[in-house]
């Protein structure tokens, strides 16, 4: 069966009805999801239906509070991704708007999980709450599960040196510049990905320059100017280089955060490439400067300390 993502519950067709699914955020798809979505696959190969992952967008803590919402791990584009590569069936994906947040738990499952998906089997967190105000939990779950013909599994928590794995967990080991954990935690590096645009090309005037991404949101995990190692979406070659993460404050022409990388010893146009990107060491804090030849100056010590530490972990 081929991956879908399916938009809406107006998008679900009648060969759409019948499936395993699991509800949630799964923001950065970490071990803890992973634990989530492996029972899922177990559950969806045991009934011989597929396997349907339901997330929303926004995430609900971003419908309630906006710009001031935590930072995402991992956009929609690259959640979606991920999911796929665990072998998931299905993503739909939901509108979080106030009719959906307005919804009761009881009619959640009737309007949703009922007669939308015609579920057989639900998997959920341990943690797992839902409908207005949160009210719904596993118990409830369970009791409409007798009512309606579908069974309800939750899964353990997955932790990690006696702590609970959670987005928020790793949100903090990266703004602590805790790769190695963050790593730990997630079963993988932290990566950005995008698509390289055009800038102002400043930083081609001074001869460095950059490929710029950008992230498409109010708030980043990571921010500040940084040791890392990019390669292009369609190879398997990193190549060292140095970033910022930010607003770009000397300039004053930012309000999201922007990733600009600027590659070591390369020569060769980027523009509409989709790059990823793995965040090595954190060389300084992104600051305003009080000249563009201030900056320039600075720019060439962040090149000069990333080189001395590519140099000492090559």
């Amino acid at each position: 069966m081929s991956f879908t993502l399916i938009r809406g519950l107006h998008n679900l067709r009648p060969q759409h009805r019948g499936c395993v699914a699991t509800i949630g955020s799964f923001d950065g798809v970490h071990r803890g999801h992973r634990a989530i979505i492996d029972q899922l696959l177990v559950q969806a190969k045991a009934l011989s239906l597929p396997s349907v992952v339901m997330i929303f967008e926004p995430q609900p803590y971003e419908f309630f509070s906006g710009e001031k919402a935590p930072a995402r791990l991992t956009p929609m584009r690259e959640k979606v991704r991920a999911l796929a590569a665990c072998g998931v069936d299905r993503v739909i994906c939901l509108q979080f708007n106030q009719a959906l947040r307005q919804l009761t738990a009881q009619a959640f499952i009737e309007q949703v999980l009922v007669e939308g998906l015609g579920i057989k089997s639900l998997v959920v967190g341990d943690d797992f709450r839902f409908g207005c105000d949160r009210t719904g939990d596993f118990a409830l779950l369970q009791q409409a599960g007798k009512q309606h013909g579908f069974s309800v599994y939750d899964t353990c928590t997955v932790e990690e040196g006696g702590e609970r794995i959670s987005s928020t967990r790793i949100r903090h080991a990266l703004e602590t510049e805790h790769f190695a954990e963050a790593e730990c935690l997630l079963g993988h590096a932290y990566t950005v990905r995008g698509r390289v645009e055009y800038g102002r090309q400043l930083g081609r005037t001074i001869g460095v320059p950059t490929a710029n991404v950008r992230l498409r949101r109010y708030r980043s995990p990571l921010n500040g100017v940084f040791a890392v190692r990019m390669r292009l979406a369609d190879s398997e070659t990193w190549m060292p280089g140095v970033a910022n993460v930010g607003v770009r404050p000397t300039v004053g022409d930012e309000i999201r955060p922007i990733l600009e990388v600027y590659v070591l010893d390369f020569s060769g146009d980027l523009y509409r490439r989709e790059v990823e990107v793995i965040f090595c060491k954190k060389l300084r804090e992104e600051r305003k400067f009080p000249s563009f030849d201030a900056l320039k100056e600075q720019i060439y010590s962040d090149i000069a300390q990333a080189k001395q530490f590519f140099e000492m972990n090559s």
